[in-house]
């Protein structure tokens, strides 16, 4: 199971009695200043655990119990050892920095403790805003920015490269920033301002650049992605000016990309792993290298050369990531295998630089219980895959710490395993529901770990992943109005596209039949208000819209509905099960159907088209009470089932729409938007019926594009649940 999608990921919308289906947008510019929020709210995240790549750990040399993280689109984090916590430290980018959210390097300052440097930019293509760097005083409670001139790519292959953000081991008031397009930037005055500097090699097309950077003794070493099998990709500077190829560095496949390097001061070592593509995915070969800085003599120290064969067959090739040596042994290193389907990862350890090696997966205990989800409907977890961030802590030999797609393992007595990870989410949350009635608030439905129920928020879900079958990516997820006991969701998976449930979503059975389309196109799905009748809509990942397919026993036939409008997002109607709607946002028509999904007809046309992000939502407990929210042409209502809207003015923009518990004395259920009023685009609430409205997230509660989907809870006023694209789930309530 991989837990990132693919590099430009597609989001995809709904909630309890809306859904939409969204592209990620790109977005430029930055927010205006926000007044302050009006009412207080408590924000929170809802635990999970990790669920997405984290890219690298970063130990701090001189503090005990101080570490770094940062991931490929959900920012970085700051870990304290006395609470086993992860702090996020970008929760403060908005809604026009979200690229800023995927974190290509860390760097901290062994002289200077509470210093600390982030390059951030999620995206190095065309249509992505250029990259920043972001430098502390304080450990990241607080942050100076300086915008560049050139493209970063946190979320880009080769995002679990080493770190490509230096302090010049001989000056601090010094960074080094290795672009992946652009060369190399420096900065003498603590990262306040960069310019481009000489470097021997030039970057190509393949977007890699400089992959690592990294001091031993008083030198920086530089790796470079962009060579052929033969050329030098290592290179190094003794003075800070004037940079040059190391001599008979390795070459070959198996080190076409240098991955990343670790320095041993005691035996004045370079420790470099390789392999013939920068990763995550796609590498079949691999190896590691030792430098003796002093001779400039190398040494193959590979643990495993990749090749050959399992024991059932299968081939194992792989690459290898991490590599970490032990501050306080000299001559201890651990490396990681990367990309090791077959045989599955493993860390290697060496006690005598690198002669003989120990495979720590073989005698491996892990214990997932506090984030169930791992197993992937698997009887056992992985040891770990995609493993590039490796660490060990510098103040305890047995302490690693090791990530994979989903989660960051450690260790206390390289033996026991367990995530490390409370209070880092990442997950990317494509669909929400918070029903009415039962045990859980809120379902989820989430970007390459499924869908969850949510029986506590304060803790991941007991049940892990819903199972039976497993999906990948959610699609779709809808709850019959009139019956919430009964749920559907769709999603990509190995063993079948749809499940249903009737016990609310916890637990689920495969439908007895699927259309075709469904294994490689499944898109959102809707029910009618008593659970009789479901809508299947389809949606390649390049585009391509198809027709719906309807069910009227419980997913064990599907018929094609000819006149419903290609790739729209079905919503049911949640006072008559004969209604359901489906905005054509290619024409701007809203389509209804009064016959339980059989037949559908235009209604009101002239709405907003070619909107890329639009949610359709229906006012719970109302028939025929229809709102429109589109990105650039603000909100839409209509009280006849669609057959006129009205535009209402109280708001310049809205991305995303829900209904929740309204507010006392209220007529009307309380509307909570992602939109804009005037300048912000933030969280906002209504208790008029969109009159009015207040915004509910601060400046430091953005978490960058939130426009995926919100919910609202229907039995507790106030409370609203957020969907981001890295952040997990956030949810506030009024203090």
């Amino acid at each position: 199971m991989r837990a990132s999608g693919p590099s430009r990921r597609a989001v995809l919308g709904g909630a309890a009695a809306a859904a939409a289906f969204t592209t990620f947008p790109s977005f430029e510019g930055r927010a205006e200043a926000a007044t302050s929020p009006t009412p207080t709210y408590r924000w929170r995240q809802v635990a999970i655990g990790g669920t997405g790549f984290v890219t690298g750990v970063l130990f701090h040399p001189s503090v005990r119990g101080l570490a770094y993280a940062r991931t490929d689109i959900g920012g970085a984090y700051r870990w304290d050892d006395r609470s086993a916590r992860w702090t996020p430290l970008n929760d403060d980018l908005g809604w026009d920095d979200w690229n800023l959210l995927g974190v290509e390097a860390i760097a901290v300052d062994p002289a200077h403790p509470d210093r600390l440097y982030l390059a951030l930019g999620t995206y190095a293509q065309p249509w992505a805003g250029n990259g920043a760097v972001l430098r502390s005083e304080d450990r990241g409670v607080t942050w100076a920015r300086t915008d560049l001139a050139v493209k970063l790519g946190g979320n880009e292959d080769g995002r679990g490269t080493g770190e490509r953000l230096l302090v010049d081991p001989r000056d601090s008031d010094t960074l080094w920033l290795g672009t992946r397009h652009d060369g190399l930037l420096k900065s003498t005055d603590r990262g306040a301002t960069w310019r481009a500097v000489s470097f021997p090699a030039t970057p190509s097309g393949t977007g890699q650049g400089i992959t690592l950077l990294v001091a031993a003794g008083r030198s920086v070493y530089a790796g470079w992605g962009d060579s052929d099998d033969t050329a030098a990709n290592l290179y190094r500077t003794a003075d800070g000016t004037t940079w040059e190829a190391v001599p008979a560095q390795p070459s070959g496949a198996a080190a076409k990309v240098p991955i990343r390097a670790a320095y041993d001061c005691h035996t004045r070592e370079l420790y470099v792993t390789y392999a013939d593509a920068p990763g995550p995915n796609g590498q079949s070969d691999g190896s590691v290298h030792k430098l003796a800085t002093a001779s400039g003599e190398w040494t193959d120290v590979t643990p495993a050369k990749p090749g050959g064969t399992t024991s059932d067959g299968s081939s194992d090739s792989f690459g290898y990531g991490g590599v970490a040596v032990d501050a306080r042994r000299p001559g201890t290193i651990v490396v990681s295998t990367n990309n090791r389907w077959a045989a599955v990862d493993t860390l290697y350890r060496s006690t005598n630089g690198g002669r003989t090696w120990t495979s720590l997966k073989d005698s491996a205990v892990l214990d997932v219980s506090e984030t169930p989800f791992l197993t992937f409907g698997a009887d056992a977890p992985k040891f770990g895959w995609w493993i590039q961030a490796l660490a060990v802590d510098p103040y305890d030999s047995k302490h690693l710490v090791h990530g994979t797609g989903a989660t960051l393992y450690g260790t206390r007595d390289l033996k026991h395993w367990a995530p490390q990870i409370r209070g880092l989410e990442e997950t990317s949350v494509r669909l929400l529901i918070s029903p009415p009635t039962g045990e859980a608030h809120l379902l989820s439905g989430l970007g390459d770990v499924g869908v969850m129920y949510h029986e506590r928020l304060t803790a991941s879900p007991s049940r892990g992943m819903a199972s039976n079958p497993v999906f990948g990516s959610a699609t779709g997820l809808a709850q019959a109005a009139a019956r919430p006991s009964y749920v559907v969701r769709t999603g990509f998976g190995d063993h079948g596209n749809g499940a249903f449930s009737n016990d609310g979503g916890k637990s689920w059975a495969p439908f007895a039949a699927q259309p075709a389309l469904a294994k490689d196109a499944p898109g959102p799905i809707a029910t009618n208000s008593d659970g009789s009748v479901l809508l299947w809509t389809f949606v390649h990942w390049d585009g391509t819209k198809y027709p719906a397919q309807r069910s009227t026993d419980n997913g064990a036939t599907w018929s094609e509905v000819p006149t419903y409008p290609k790739g729209a997002t079905p919503l049911a109607d949640p006072a008559d099960p004969t209604r359901f709607y489906a905005y054509d946002t290619d024409t701007g028509t809203l389509f209804a159907s009064t016959d339980g999904g059989l037949t559908f007809t235009g209604r009101a046309s002239g709405l907003p088209s070619g909107d890329s992000q639009f949610q359709l939502a229906a006012a719970p407990g109302r028939s025929g009470d229809l709102w429109l929210s589109t990105k650039t042409n603000g909100l839409y209502r209509s009280t006849d089932g669609g057959a006129t809207f009205t535009k209402l003015t109280s708001c310049r923009a809205s991305h995303t729409l829900a209904f929740g518990k309204a507010a006392k004395g209220a007529g009307y259920p309380a509307i909570y938007q992602v939109g804009a009023t005037e300048a912000i685009t933030g969280v906002y609430r209504s208790d008029d019926g969109a009159k009015s409205w207040v915004r509910v997230n601060d400046d430091r509660h953005q978490w960058g594009w939130i426009g995926a989907t919100i919910a609202a809870d229907p039995r507790l006023y106030g409370r609203v649940y957020i969907a981001t694209n890295g952040r997990g789930i956030q949810y506030g309530e009024p203090v």
